[in-house]
């Protein structure tokens, strides 16, 4: 098999693999897959489906060869008022490849439309303030500034472009403190804890939907 690198590969000979056309997850089936918890036929039926399909909790997609890609995780699918599920990863992903963007948590589970809380990466975001006589005195002053939220609106309707409309971003809100690794909103590698920045900002996202 040849390998291609972003994918886990296709479905080994002696397994089956599908992604459920309702969810996006990846199923597994085979005589080497996970057969259950011991005694307990209750958990095992949270896992293993009446057709032995084994939901792996991983969302993914599978191309013309064959091969699965893993997309985000089951828990993180965002399911809007609407009904649509969406993968925030792949937005965020797209987002943090601007130069002024270093991490993005997108937000929208049973609401009507998503939105974003975005770190800015400050060392690329200073120089286009300074480039362009944009006036800052600190670190909240920066991402505050006119200059700098459209300076990343821009970057937003940027990634909408690429996705369906009601996987559009609607509204976003920069964070306004300086973060660094011993905060507790940041991950030793310095990306943000999804959960704990969704109850920290509660308020500044529900300022968003109103």
């Amino acid at each position: 098999q040849r390998i291609k690198p972003g994918t886990i590969g296709p479905a080994a000979a002696f397994n089956e693999m599908k992604i459920d056309p309702a969810t996006g997850e990846i199923l597994v089936r085979g005589k080497n897959v996970f057969a259950g918890y011991l005694n307990l036929p209750e958990k095992t039926a949270e896992t293993i489906d009446p057709d032995g399909w084994m939901h792996t909790g991983d969302v993914g997609r599978i191309d013309e060869d064959g091969y699965f890609t893993i997309t985000d995780r089951m828990k993180d699918i965002i399911i809007t008022a609407g009904g649509k599920n969406v993968t925030p990863s792949e937005l965020e992903n797209d987002l943090k490849f601007s130069p002024y963007i270093t991490d993005a948590v997108v937000i929208g589970d049973k609401r009507p439309y998503l939105v974003v809380i975005i770190m800015i990466d400050q060392e690329n975001v200073e120089k286009y303030a300074q480039d362009h006589d944009v006036p800052f005195s600190n670190y909240a002053s920066l991402t505050r500034s006119q200059e700098v939220q459209a300076l990343i609106q821009a970057e937003i309707d940027r990634v909408n472009k690429k996705f369906a409309r009601v996987e559009q971003i609607k509204k976003f809100f920069l964070l306004d403190t300086q973060l660094s690794a011993e905060d507790e909103e940041l991950t030793p590698t310095m990306k943000l804890k999804r959960k704990l920045v969704e109850k920290k900002y509660e308020s500044q996202i529900e300022a968003m939907y109103r």
